[in-house]
């Protein structure tokens, strides 16, 4: 036979617990033997650790209550749906630990994974985060704004980082970032930033959230600024010249 102390230190809990679960009538409260002491069994045991199990897994008491008084096949049967119901539970959380675990990369809450590939990608190749967030706004924007262009600018995006000159201004835009407008170098990168968009039959035409892009690097970078007004000047001009011809 137990005492309170050893009851509640068998099943984890405190006296203070079984105490409470006494006064709601959860657990009978033994008769005080012939030396004044209240002696509990086994089974009183074995029922405040069935308590104890199934308050812990979120069961309410009065249900509880109803659980220790059914048949074996009627607990057997809760039991499962307990179980079922803590499942459902630790499926929800593992989602939540997943999207939790997603928060430092902001772009994978909201765009898909062919996209936060070629974000990855850019970074591999040494391109600076700022200029990956800058183009991360853009998908952004693309998917909010025109997202059925998404796939073919996938696929654009990823032959560009195939090839080395794209790589290479991309990675000399990164360089001057930090530059005076007037640097002399600015001109050189202009230059070949022309030539590329020539290449590529680049009309100087963007979408609007390729403007709201082009707004955001200008305020992340004078040097940048000046570059978007050169080649937009000189798209410009060439269209000019082609309206005049």
């Amino acid at each position: 036979m137990l005492t309170i102390g050893q009851l509640a230190a068998t099943a984890g809990v405190t006296v203070r617990t079984v105490r409470h679960y006494h006064h709601i009538g959860l657990l009978p409260e033994p008769e005080r033997d012939a030396s004044g002491y209240r002696r509990y069994s086994a089974q009183a045991a074995v029922d405040l650790i069935r308590i104890r199990t199934l308050a812990d897994a979120g069961v309410p008491l009065a249900r509880i209550d109803a659980l220790l008084h059914a048949q074996p096949a009627e607990f057997a049967a809760a039991i499962t749906d307990i179980d079922a119901a803590l499942q459902r539970k630790i499926d929800q959380l593992t989602e939540y630990r997943g999207r939790v675990a997603e928060l430092a990369g902001g772009e994978r809450l909201v765009l898909p994974p062919e996209v936060v590939a070629v974000l990855d990608r850019m970074r591999g190749l040494g391109i600076s985060e700022r200029r990956v967030l800058l183009e991360r706004d853009s998908w952004i924007l693309m998917q909010a704004l025109d997202p059925h262009v998404m796939p073919q600018r996938v696929r654009d995006k990823n032959a560009g980082l195939d090839d080395p000159e794209t790589v290479r201004l991309f990675l000399a835009c990164d360089q001057s970032v930090d530059w005076n407008p007037h640097d002399p170098r600015l001109d050189r990168l202009i230059d070949d930033l022309d030539a590329w968009e020539i290449k590529h039959e680049q009309d100087g035409s963007r979408p609007g959230y390729l403007k709201l892009v082009s707004a955001r690097i200008s305020e992340a970078s004078p040097a940048w600024q000046r570059i978007i007004d050169a080649l937009a000047h000189r798209t410009e001009r060439r269209r000019t010249a082609v309206r005049d011809s």
